[in-house]
């Protein structure tokens, strides 16, 4: 089925670009977001300023949530008076982008089911970059008519779709994974900078060496010219890593699966949060190795 409407909740670093693709590619979004700013940049790329998740939510033909965390997205979908489900024409597809656990994926899939909508759990990966470029990965599973239905908009807002199943839960553990390791990578390239910077090395000429060699990662590739142009505007908030590797750590113990790695970076990212951090961009994560090691990363001028 070809739908032209959507209504699309959460237009933070990644949701505004998102919605501003599918403008792009020719359908109509009406879109809300609890800042009304991010709300008017959408409403100047063409889209509809909705008022509330229920006003984004009438009239359309897929509903796409994309907010902090389930207990957020369960908001957007249930709360009294506000909630998109009241306004929501029976049928429609709600997909929900927000990272969290299986269980939260299929206790919200169940409960959007009991109200006539099948849910797709559509997590995506690729950053405030990839949101703005159209260029993300999106991870789906859920039943198939809910998937033909969505995909031409996974295609506007993303340059691959993996179906990973067809129940609901299952992209969330995929995207789990994923998470791992980029909270891993991300307090690696911190620490690896770190310790650079205390050796004395060209900080400048280690990013080339890495970012061309075995070491690299995407999260080094990202964070370290970040870094040492001390450019720390949001992208990705520490407080998002904290969320997702609590999630990750709780599988490990539900699952009997050690995760030493990932215990162990989400203690610097809650140690950056102690710090008043935990809305600052992951490149910001620095800050805490810098502190221990009482040394700015930055490039300095070799003798």
């Amino acid at each position: 089925m070809s739908i032209k409407r959507i209504g699309f909740v959460g237009l933070g670093a990644m949701g505004l670009g998102q919605a501003r693709n599918l403008l792009a590619r020719g359908f109509e979004v009406s879109g809300y977001d609890i800042d009304p700013g991010r709300g008017a940049l959408l409403a100047q790329a063409g889209g509809t300023l909705a008022a509330s998740p229920a006003e984004a939510a009438a009239g359309a033909e897929l509903f796409i949530v994309l907010v902090f965390d389930a207990a957020q997205a369960e908001s957007v979908l249930f709360a009294d008076n506000s909630g998109a489900i009241g306004a929501l024409p029976v049928g429609t597809p709600v997909v929900l982008h927000t990272t969290g656990s299986a269980d939260d994926a299929r206790r919200l899939a169940a409960r959007l089911a009991e109200a006539g909508h099948a849910m797709l759990d559509a997590p995506v990966t690729g950053g405030k970059s990839g949101a703005d470029a159209g260029t993300l990965t999106v991870i789906v599973s859920g039943e198939d008519a809910a998937f033909e239905t969505a995909l031409p908009a996974f295609e506007a807002m993303g340059k691959r779709v993996t179906r990973v199943g067809t129940e609901p839960g299952q992209a969330s553990t995929v995207k789990m994974i994923n998470q791992l390791l980029v909270g891993v990578h991300n307090a690696a390239a911190a620490e690896a900078l770190t310790l650079a910077a205390k050796a004395g090395a060209d900080l400048e000429k280690v990013v080339e060496v890495i970012t061309n060699g075995a070491g690299n990662s995407v999260a080094f590739q990202g964070r370290a010219p970040q870094i040492l142009s001390r450019d720390f505007d949001v992208r990705g908030a520490i407080s998002i890593l904290i969320k997702d590797l609590g999630i990750v750590n709780e599988a490990g113990r539900r699952f009997s699966a050690p995760l030493p790695l990932a215990s162990a970076a989400l203690q610097q990212y809650v140690a950056a949060a102690a710090q008043g951090r935990a809305d600052e961009d992951l490149a910001a994560l620095v800050k805490v190795y810098e502190a221990a090691a009482a040394i700015e990363v930055t490039p300095r001028k070799q003798a």
